[in-house]
């Protein structure tokens, strides 16, 4: 979901609150259980598309690691596929690949896809880019990543947000993948309080940043259940949870 990075890590409010941010938002992986969620969209009301977010727990000889592999489909305009792995007991970022293939009539561009993996305080890859014409465009990368920083793909595992408290405004450098730039990943959290989604009820701290909101659980199992834009235009809400599938090494 390309765009809700775009509203989390792009717009004047988030970058109000990078200025404002008191202190460093800790991601605590380890609260996040294994599970595969489903969730729905809605725009304007109307049922839009749905998304799978599965987070699969990988143990290792000295550590664990965190794969988060989504796919999406908004409807006209948008499908993805996304696989982020993460050590679990550090949070440091490994590898993260996205793919997007976007169906729109005002835009030359049909395909746009990163391959990056974090290495001895670098991240390196390539990004590339589909236009209409067939052509495809391949874009080396490589840059320092300094300790610290994150992916901007970590809005989606918000849940693992454990320093946080009413009025808090918190922020962490963070890697834009598909414009090759650093930000900050800012939230500010604001009164918890209790929603209910398809899914069922939940206690959630809800966590704005620009003009969107994240709306994660408070206690075991650590997940973000639903999201909105400020406005109440677009909201995505989880529909049922499941088992962890297998995906490939």
């Amino acid at each position: 979901m390309r765009w809700l990075c775009f509203l989390l890590l792009a717009s004047p409010g988030a970058a109000a609150a990078q200025g404002t941010a008191s202190q460093s938002l800790r991601f605590d992986l380890a609260a996040v259980p294994a599970t595969r969620d489903s969730f729905v969209f809605h725009f304007r009301g109307q049922e839009r598309g749905w998304a799978v977010w599965q987070f699969e727990i990988r143990p290792l000889e000295t550590t664990q690691q965190l794969v988060y592999t989504a796919r999406s489909e908004f409807r006209p305009v948008e499908e993805e596929r996304l696989r982020v792995v993460l050590d679990r007991l550090t949070g440091l970022p490994i590898s993260t690949f996205h793919h997007i293939d976007l169906f729109s009539p005002t835009s030359d561009t049909v395909m746009v896809e990163h391959d990056l993996e974090v290495k001895h305080g670098e991240i390196s890859g390539r990004r590339r880019v589909g236009t209409k014409s067939g052509e495809v465009k391949i874009i080396p990368v490589t840059r320092p990543f300094a300790p610290g920083t994150v992916l901007a793909d970590y809005v989606f595992i918000a849940g693992a947000v454990t320093n946080v408290a009413p009025g808090d405004s918190l922020g962490v450098p963070a890697y834009k993948e598909f414009a090759d730039s650093l930000t900050t990943l800012s939230f500010v959290a604001e009164s918890p309080t209790t929603i209910r989604v398809p899914a069922g009820r939940f206690d959630v701290q809800p966590l704005k940043s620009g003009n969107f909101r994240i709306f994660a659980t408070r206690t075991a199992p650590r997940r973000v259940v639903k999201g909105e834009t400020l406005d109440g235009v677009f909201a995505f809400e989880l529909v049922h949870s499941g088992p962890v599938v297998p995906t490939p090494e």
